[in-house]
């Protein structure tokens, strides 16, 4: 039985989301795998010590900061990040070496970023010949060294004509890089479903003849939703807080003279987006997906508190007429109003974008492990960085 490991982390739940989706397709596709989702930080930090040390783990302190907002600096601070991933390459690519010569995958999958370098390095030390792949799950790369490393010999899978084109850049020729047509979303999103949405909405204590929009920021929500609230106070709205439970209760207390719902975290995200008519949301490459999945137009901000790995998303929002992009929130009010003249010619263009990847990347991920049967491993040279592929 061939043994794949999706890795993924929890900073911004989009990367493990991405993992479960594909876990569960490639189940019911009824491939011949056995396929192990692993939390990167649960092999770096098996004994928690920055837990213990601090209180709360990395990716809850990042996932702290986008609730208050604190996108500002980020930039820098990633930069911090990958300095000290490249001064620490060597115990963390030593980690996952002796971790994977103990479990023994056949393929990994990376689904997360700034990492790939001694993740790639680990299994090549480990396991030579056994693919690596890493699965952009952002529209665009955010180089250096965010998702494509140069100079590995390994492939890329990638949702968007820009991200293909970042990784031919980079070196990688057509048989290592593989385009699909979107972003990973969860495959319930593709089923059909029967609604009656008058009667749901008359459930939720909404008015099923206005207009209506869904706001929701990740899955920890974020400060920014009660400037939102407080501009739409005459737009009917539906409000997904997550985790966020102060964040939650505040927003409830807030007059509004239309009818709105606030509710907590949800395992039935697509229930209510197909409620609504149109989302407002971070330009998340997983929320945006999501929406135009579900026929709705979006309506995001990019100004410089956009996070740097999320700048290109508004772009792709304008090129493809899925939505408006504000330079910020306080423009909210206009924005929906001209959103909703609108409705009509956006439905249209989001009913032209077609995205399957979730059913895709299996497929790519069996002809890649076809491929590794029949070719030599990586010689040394290309294993430390010193050979392109041509």
């Amino acid at each position: 039985m061939t043994t794949i490991d999706l890795v993924y982390f929890n900073a911004g739940g989009g990367h493990r989301s991405a993992a479960v989706a594909l876990e569960t397709v490639i189940r019911e596709q009824g491939r011949p795998w056995t396929v192990r989702p692993i939390n990167l930080m649960e092999v770096l930090d098996p004994r928690d010590v920055f837990r213990k040390a601090t209180g709360m783990s990395p990716e809850d302190l990042y996932n702290a900061r986008l609730a208050r907002g604190w996108s500002l600096g980020l930039a820098q601070e990633l930069k911090v990040l990958q300095a000290l991933i490249r001064f620490g390459r060597k115990s963390i690519s030593g980690r996952l070496r002796r971790h994977w010569r103990r479990t023994q995958p056949d393929m990994v999958v990376s689904l997360v970023p700034n990492f790939n370098r001694p993740m790639y390095e680990g299994l090549a030390g480990a396991r030579p010949g056994a693919p690596y792949v890493t699965v952009l799950t952002d529209f665009a790369d955010y180089p250096p060294h965010f998702w494509i490393e140069p100079h590995q010999d390994q492939h890329f899978i990638c949702g968007t004509p820009r991200s293909v084109a970042q990784a031919h850049a980079a070196g990688y020729d057509r048989r290592h890089v593989h385009p699909t047509s979107g972003m990973i979303i969860r495959p319930d999103f593709y089923r059909e479903c029967t609604l009656d949405r008058r009667a749901a909405r008359l459930a939720l204590g909404l008015d099923p003849d206005l207009p209506t929009g869904l706001v929701m920021f990740g899955g920890h929500g974020s400060r920014v939703m009660r400037t939102i609230a407080k501009r739409l106070a005459d737009v009917q709205l539906i409000f997904i807080c997550g985790h966020n439970a102060a964040l939650e209760a505040q927003l409830a207390a807030m007059p509004a003279r239309a009818p709105r719902r606030v509710l907590g975290f949800t395992h039935d995200m697509r229930h209510y987006m197909r409620l609504a008519d149109f989302f407002i949301g971070k330009p998340g490459p997983g929320s945006i997906s999501e929406a135009v999945q579900q026929g709705l137009p979006v309506i995001v901000v990019h100004n410089r508190w956009t996070m740097p790995q999320e700048r290109y998303n508004p772009s792709w929002v304008r090129a493809n007429g899925a939505g408006l992009v504000l330079e910020s929130y306080t423009d909210m009010r206009a924005g929906v109003a001209s959103l909703i003249e609108q409705l009509p010619r956006l439905r249209e263009n989001l009913a032209r974008i077609e995205n399957r990847a979730v059913f895709e990347i299996p497929e790519i991920l069996a002809g890649i492990l076809a491929a590794a049967r029949v070719r030599p491993a990586a010689s040394p040279r290309a294993i430390h960085g010193r050979e392109l592929l041509h």
